[in-house]
């Protein structure tokens, strides 16, 4: 499994659209402080009787949507990229076990989204944090920072759930395309579709959906839904279970 693992990060580090997705990601870190600055120039412009009605969610949480998406890309790029220049014939014969193959893209995508998605989130809260600075900006920037280290790693392990759901999909999809617009589906047009359904079944529908379940994980005060910290877990993991089945599936029933 140990050759696997090098043979797939190797393939995956080897790719320049890696690198441009990781650069991408890594953007987030000056747009947070664009935002954060603009909600300051905001916020110092008015009366004080209308600074108590200012919103300002945390920018880490406004961008979190972003970096999962972009981990969700670099995961379908990961697979569908062997199948767009048919080097996944030479993947397979080195490997004949080919869940075994899917099971180290898995560990390397998986490592990375996690690691990525984590330093470039907090880097994202640490500029969001400093430019704020002393302000009392609600409800974002209410709470000390160490508070806020629990929602940081949910996210970031929400980021990788997002990706190995990629990594899933373009197994079954074969299609950078298709697996690309159903991520993106995912965490961009189903929290719209949830919201638009009445009560109580908008709500119970948005807390079962990917944008949602790092809130939730944590139960943080700025959570949407209603699942409990081991419910969002559980959903978690259902998520990446049923993509990766699906895929695992796919992949040893059909020809390459």
């Amino acid at each position: 499994m140990t050759d696997v693992l090098a043979a797939e990060w190797l393939k995956l580090r080897s790719v320049r659209s890696t690198w441009y997705v990781l650069g991408l990601v890594a953007l987030a870190v000056p747009v947070a402080a664009f935002l954060a600055l603009q909600g300051v120039n905001g916020w110092d412009g008015l009366p004080p009787e209308r600074r108590t009605r200012f919103q300002a969610p945390p920018v880490e949480q406004v961008l979190l949507p972003l970096v999962q998406l972009c981990m969700g890309v670099l995961a379908v790029l990961s697979i569908t990229s062997e199948y767009a220049t048919g080097t996944i014939r030479a993947s397979l014969a080195a490997v004949p076990r080919r869940r075994r193959v899917l099971a180290g893209k898995a560990v390397v995508v998986a490592g990375i989204s996690l690691l990525g998605g984590l330093l470039f989130l907090a880097g994202a809260f640490a500029a969001g944090r400093a430019v704020v600075g002393d302000r009392p900006l609600s409800p974002g920037y209410v709470t000390p920072p160490e508070a806020e280290i629990p929602m940081l790693l949910a996210s970031g392990l929400s980021v990788a759930v997002v990706a190995l759901v990629g990594l899933g999909l373009g197994a079954v999809l074969r299609s950078a395309a298709g697996a690309i617009v159903t991520v993106s589906a995912l965490l961009f047009v189903l929290p719209v579709v949830a919201a638009l359904l009445p009560a109580p079944w908008g709500g119970r529908a948005g807390s079962v959906l990917l944008p949602d379940l790092a809130g939730q994980l944590v139960d943080h005060p700025s959570a949407v839904g209603d699942l409990p910290p081991l419910g969002a877990l559980a959903v978690l993991a259902a998520y990446v279970v049923a993509a990766l089945g699906a895929g695992a599936a796919v992949l040893t029933r059909r020809d390459a």
